[in-house]
């Protein structure tokens, strides 16, 4: 029986798909895994027995995934779970951003005891005329599982759309609509753009992308949404740029205690990903992250160690090795192999960054004093015998 322990409250439908013999257990100390959603774990002791870590989400800057890639522990996110509830929030913001809704909404709240309302909101409704979306221009800054989904919803709204990520996988270059217009410079993109979204994770070359330089280059007036990361959006330059009227309004996923305080900015709380159906599809993904990885030893979105599958065992028994990436690692890894003259069916290897993992199958099973000279290998974190 495998265990896992959950941390936070994560949706019951999502764990749905949780196989037969896992059990769900109170503690950490010697659960297989543990399944998170947004506690900062930072300051935790994750138990030797725990394998692997899954986040409901994409950031994971709560957990301390470097740290734990050297104890073998493989960290997990879902990226792309929660995207359509992004998508539909900054699609809707953006509508909102056209129109001052939330202005003419307050006017009639205020006057809500004024018994000539009425006719007076047709006499005050011309102080909240807006603009039409159609034949606008945006640019998306981030072209992965949500700013693709943005640029899709937005040509479908009839706007010019322009999309900038040097990073664009194929499989998100597939999913673009042929009507994004694709460009390769992130000033030429901001250049005359009367809103612009950014939909990058938090990464070194991200934080301020979005700066003065960049804000100076859209139309006077522009709309701009954040709801990728606080910090890619620099603060000091956006409240000029809302101060100065170069930017209208600013709409905000970050409540930090800048975004709160300036002038013509609508943060919401962190929910840009707050549906029923995102915490189900990010809890579901988590899941079936965890079980492929703990019963076959496959990796699936993780950001410590790389992508490497081989399906399911075919052999008598299949190891794997979580080491670090540097030379000689395969080397000695076949050399043990060939001291025990066990006959290896399948091996394969992958790396990312710091982390390597090299996974195989042999006709029969090891005998435990092999399994310790593996382990034992300079530079070796973890050795795992999946079956």
């Amino acid at each position: 029986m495998r265990t896992i322990k959950i941390i936070d409250d994560i949706v019951k439908d999502g764990l749905s798909t949780i196989a037969e013999g896992y059990e769900i257990v109170p503690d950490a100390e010697g659960a297989d895994a543990i399944l998170m959603r947004s506690t900062d774990i930072h300051g935790m002791e994750v138990p030797d027995s725990v394998r692997c870590i899954a986040r409901a989400g994409a950031g994971v800057n709560n957990i301390p995934h470097e740290r734990l890639a050297e104890q073998g522990v493989v960290v997990f996110n879902t990226p792309g779970a929660n995207s359509n509830a992004v998508k539909e929030l900054v699609v809707g913001l953006l509508l909102m951003g056209s129109r001052d809704v939330l202005g003419g909404m307050r006017w009639c709240r205020e006057h809500e005891d004024d018994p000539d309302a009425y006719a007076e909101a047709e006499a005050s409704k011309k102080a909240f005329v807006g603009r039409e979306v159609a034949d606008r221009r945006i640019g998306v800054v981030g072209l992965g599982a949500v700013g693709s989904k943005v640029a899709n919803a937005c040509v479908d709204l009839g706007m010019e759309v322009c999309g900038y990520d040097p990073y664009l996988s194929v499989d998100h270059a597939w999913q673009l609509s042929r009507d994004v217009t694709p460009v390769e410079d992130l000033d030429e993109l901001c250049r005359g753009c009367d809103y612009l979204t950014v939909h990058v994770p938090r990464k070194e070359d991200t934080v301020g992308m979005i700066g003065a330089a960049q804000l100076s280059l859209l139309n006077p007036g522009a709309v701009v949404l954040n709801y990728a990361r606080e910090d890619v959006v620099d603060e000091d330059a956006m409240e000029a740029a809302l101060a100065s009227g170069q930017v209208q309004r600013f709409f905000t996923d970050f409540a930090t205690p800048r975004s709160l305080h300036m002038p013509h900015t609508y943060v919401t709380p962190h929910t840009g990903a707050g549906t029923v159906e995102a915490e189900a599809s990010c809890a579901r993904m988590a899941v079936d992250e965890l079980v492929d990885y703990l019963d076959n030893g496959n990796i699936t979105n993780s950001v410590n160690y790389p992508t490497c599958h081989m399906g399911v065992c075919r052999g008598a028994s299949r190891v794997a090795c979580l080491h670090a990436n540097v030379p000689n690692m395969i080397g000695q890894i076949t050399a043990v192999l060939a001291d025990a003259s066990a006959n290896v069916q399948r091996m394969t290897n992958e790396n990312a960054g710091r982390a390597a993992y090299t996974m195989f199958d042999t006709d029969e099973h090891l005998e435990p004093a092999i399994i310790e000279r593996l382990s034992s290998i300079p530079n070796m974190w973890r050795v795992r015998v999946i079956k």
